[in-house]
């Protein structure tokens, strides 16, 4: 009974935090705005198939080549003749997709390993910070980078590599997290109710390090969009004809001068996505900081 009495309490105690996060984040404007513009994207990316034709939009009819901004071409099209907004819409759809999932399996395994290592100690918790300090020691990009010239250019590469690069961090930061816990009276309390370790790490010291751990998510997808733009742009992202806005702008650069919206209005949806996050993920952090209770 105490054992199912603290975990009522324990989810009431979840929800009035969030609750009051909430309350925080709405007073923050930049926050909202963040918010805003990342809805917007995600309207984008579900009814991309409804707002736009893929066939005949995204992927060309051949006719108006270069052509400038119009009532029918609203942000122009490119060389090839592909109609430059929907080849945004799609591509909105690819880097959402791609940065969400990839910051999703990262923070699984990330999670999974941090946690394990703050709980255990001893020779676990040394062997996966090590692992974790030998990969942070290399840059994420250029360990990217590496690991797709040893597997090959493809989009499953590219998610493998990414997540990669991104695990370590999230490996270190939830190690930090669960350490705040660990010791906490309820954790005890679920020991001697006969919990077993996983039940525990799943079930109470995760939960309760949430809050801090999706900002560092937040961060995570916006900085994974950037790296991916940043590898389609050199060829060793998302391949042709997939829309991306990396790969875009990649193919726009020969025609810049005559052309310029081929890259403005890219680079202005990498711009805009990663701004979006870092304000939502800047919010967040503000919000959930107890020194900024009244």
């Amino acid at each position: 009974m105490n054992t199912i009495q603290t975990r009522k309490t324990e989810k009431r105690k979840r929800k009035s935090q969030a609750r009051e996060i909430w309350h925080r984040m709405r007073k923050n404007k930049l926050a909202m705005i963040g918010l805003a513009i990342l809805i917007v994207f995600l309207l984008l990316a579900i009814f991309a198939d409804v707002i736009v034709d893929y066939d005949a939009d995204a992927l060309g009819r051949g006719q108006d080549r270069l052509a400038g901004p119009s009532a029918e071409h609203w942000f122009g099209t490119d060389y090839l003749g592909r109609d430059v907004f929907a080849r945004i819409v799609y591509g909105t759809r690819v880097s959402l997709a791609l940065g969400l999932g990839i910051t999703v399996i990262a923070l699984s395994i990330g999670g999974f390993l941090g946690a394990a290592a703050a709980y255990y100690g001893g020779i676990i918790e040394s062997v996966i910070m090590r692992i974790a300090d030998m990969l942070m020691c290399i840059p994420s990009i250029l360990l990217t980078l590496a690991i797709i010239a040893a597997l090959g250019t493809s989009l499953q590469n590219l998610v493998i590599a990414a997540t990669i690069a991104s695990v370590p961090a999230f490996t270190r930061i939830i190690r930090s997290y669960v350490f705040t816990v660990i010791g906490e009276e309820y954790i005890e309390a679920a020991r001697a109710g006969g919990m077993n370790d996983f039940q525990i790490i799943t079930s109470h010291i995760l939960p309760n390090v949430i809050g801090p751990i999706v900002v560092e998510a937040t961060m995570n997808v916006a900085g994974t969009i950037l790296s991916i733009a940043g590898l389609s742009f050199l060829g060793m992202g998302v391949q042709p004809p997939q829309p991306e806005w990396g790969a875009m702008l990649s193919d726009a650069k020969d025609f810049m001068m005559n052309q310029p919206t081929l890259v403005f209005f890219p680079g202005l949806a990498i711009v805009l996505a990663a701004l979006s996050l870092n304000l939502l993920g800047d919010g967040l952090r503000d919000a959930i900081d107890p020194r900024l209770k009244d």
